[in-house]
């Protein structure tokens, strides 16, 4: 079998426990990005397998229709935005979907809240150049947590707020407020209620077609002058610009992003601006949770060319041949 796997930023995959259960098998990695359809199926052209790490690299049914040997995708982690489902179905391409954990974003959410707060990377890099001291940080005791979409990761940062002594307020669809209350936490009244009153403000919103934008200018100039922002979740949740816009003019006071439009980040605005703190997107990028990624996404693999395919998003190819 001939495996391809795009887009290993770090070089991480060969390096993991799991790659060895891929030994037998001949496998391509890539250490870049490319967007192109054209380099895309020159790497990818004799591929009977691909590997996707999360939603670095669409699929589409033009790359697909170059790719003649293709029988099977694995995708680490459970969101497929990126591949086209539908297509993969008509090509007679099978989709095998993982699963992930909320731990290492909600961690790295906390990180990057803890970092804004307390001004580490502007006293870091001042330090380095010889200045002490040079910002007042803010502690976190006493203020509101507002969290946007109570789910498995934000249920979690609203927990580590709880126990820094924060009043957490939540927003979102009916599921997430029902879930808040039973966890005696507070819920909002609107999503404008939220941006108002929330001294911290995190996402953790779904990235689907009804939720893309949803965030929009005006609900982040409705935020405290001296309030952040967090977005560790999907950039699209946010109104094109609207984050850039905002900021520029002073509401909020601050962000914190692990998350962009077009990835990887060369340069942007937001990297130019001393009240943001920027990571290329790292939540889930770490050793214990790519070893659970990337085993279940080669089982997958091998199990399917073994005859016993196993989570698929698009069961109905197995029923046809390409």
């Amino acid at each position: 079998m001939r495996i391809v796997i795009p887009d290993d930023y770090q070089d991480a995959v060969r390096h993991l426990n799991c790659f060895a259960k891929l030994s037998e098998h001949e496998v391509i990695i890539y250490n870049d990005t490319v967007k192109d359809v054209d380099t895309l199926a020159e790497r990818m052209a004799d591929a009977d397998a691909l590997v996707l790490i999360r939603e670095r690299t669409a699929i589409t049914e033009a790359l697909l229709q170059r790719l003649p040997n293709l029988r099977v995708i694995a995708q680490t982690g459970r969101g497929i935005p990126h591949i086209d489902v539908e297509a993969c179905t008509r090509q007679g391409v099978a989709v095998a979907t993982g699963t992930g954990s909320p731990d290492a974003p909600a961690e790295l959410t906390w990180a990057l809240l803890m970092a804004a707060m307390r001004r580490l990377p502007t006293e870091i890099a001042a330090m380095r150049a010889g200045r002490w001291q040079t910002t007042m940080g803010v502690s976190l005791r006493g203020r509101t947590l507002g969290i946007l979409g109570y789910g498995n990761i934000g249920s979690i940062v609203a927990s580590y707020g709880w126990v820094f002594g924060m009043s957490v307020l939540v927003w979102g669809r009916e599921g997430s407020r029902r879930r808040a209350k039973a966890d005696q936490f507070k819920v909002a009244f609107d999503q404008r209620d939220l941006f108002e009153r929330s001294d911290v403000l995190s996402i953790h919103l779904k990235l689907t077609p009804e939720t893309r934008g949803s965030v929009t200018y005006d609900d982040l100039m409705s935020m405290k002058p001296d309030s952040l922002l967090m977005n560790t979740s999907r950039a699209e949740l946010i109104e094109p610009d609207a984050l850039v816009k905002a900021l520029r003019a002073g509401r909020p006071g601050f962000a914190a992003l692990d998350v962009y439009e077009s990835e990887p980040v060369i340069d942007h605005p937001l990297l130019h601006m001393d009240n943001v703190v920027c990571t290329p997107h790292i939540g889930y990028v770490e050793k214990e949770s790519y070893e659970n990624y990337f085993r279940l996404a080669f089982d997958q693999l091998l199990a399917f060319f073994a005859g016993e395919p196993a989570g698929l998003a698009n069961p109905e190819v197995l029923t046809q041949s390409r």
